[in-house]
């Protein structure tokens, strides 16, 4: 977290022992040359080398697999450092971040589906489909039609921390870096938030900001204040921009609703007036409309509300 001065974001560790050796033997790009000779050891100390569980079993349901179209592929790789040009980068993270981007910034221009993320993991597994519901787990992204160095992810599944740096790499990794621009929107519990009042005083939802040293542009909410931080894809796309020198900015809600949730959605209004939505954002009419549709859709397909 941050108060005054440039903002930094931290990944909290949690990974065991076993998942630090697999990085650490099969490199963070998951290439696994000898498996038969790598093994878990840590988990299964009593047994004999030949009967260890490979690691490479486990990498390979971890691998990360970005599935871009045709049309889109093709430009990548028809540049020299396969590389697209991109101007802006907007992610939203869990459910209610990608139900604001799919109200107010997809409802109001014309965009197209150019790729999808394909992973599993103890949380969740998505698949290369592309017709989705609100309550799903997906990863999809989306170009401006009038501007295709516009680009725009919604992600609602889980990405592990071992999966992270595969997810950057292969998303950031494959974006032209100058004069790119990235926001981020994500949200997280109430309880989380760490304040010398008690939270039982605070206005849920709430928005915070989280900026990279290079971001200068005004943000629409109060900075995150010390010593509370981020977790999981948020702070490692932060992270990865504050190395890399690239202008970022997260917007947090923090909430005490942890399903997809009206109130939590519009808290994020705020940021519509942020620089890099505020050419995005031409019409909002039809967001009531397209929030109603979200709630319903949710309603009919949650056994357990």
């Amino acid at each position: 977290g941050s108060g005054n001065g440039p903002s930094r974001a931290l990944i909290w560790p949690t990974s065991n022992w076993c998942k630090r050796q697999s990085r650490r033997l099969l490199g963070w790009e998951g290439k696994c040359t000898e498996p038969r000779r790598l093994w878990c050891m840590a988990e299964q100390p009593h047994l004999q080398q030949s009967s260890r569980t490979p690691l490479c079993r486990w990498q390979t349901h971890w691998e990360v697999h970005i599935l871009w179209n045709t049309a889109f592929r093709a430009s990548t790789e028809s540049s020299s450092d396969h590389q697209f040009p991109c101007s802006k980068f907007i992610l939203g993270v869990g459910h209610n971040a990608s139900a604001f981007l799919s109200s107010f910034v997809l409802n109001s221009g014309g965009w197209e589906v150019v790729g999808s993320v394909k992973l599993w993991n103890e949380w969740c597994r998505t698949s290369s489909t592309l017709c989705v519901l609100p309550t799903d787990s997906f990863c999809l992204f989306y170009r401006l039609v009038s501007d295709p160095t516009v680009l725009l992810c919604q992600c609602t599944c889980f990405v592990a921390e071992d999966q992270q740096f595969q997810w950057l790499e292969k998303v950031l990794g494959c974006m032209q870096k100058t004069d790119l621009q990235v926001a981020v929107f994500s949200t997280s519990s109430i309880a989380d938030y760490k304040t010398p009042e008690s939270t039982l005083m605070l206005s849920a939802p709430f928005l915070k900001a989280l900026k990279t040293k290079q971001f200068k542009d005004n943000v629409c909410c109060s900075l995150l204040e010390q010593p509370n931080i981020v977790r999981d894809l948020p702070a490692a796309v932060l992270s990865y921009c504050q190395v890399w020198q690239i202008p970022a900015v997260l917007y947090q809600c923090y909430t005490d609703v942890i399903k997809l949730d009206i109130i939590t959605i519009e808290a994020f209004k705020p940021a519509l007036s942020s620089k890099i939505l505020k050419g995005l954002v031409k019409n909002t009419s039809r967001s009531t409309e397209t929030l109603a549709k979200l709630m319903t859709t949710t309603e009919i397909n949650n056994i357990y509300t």
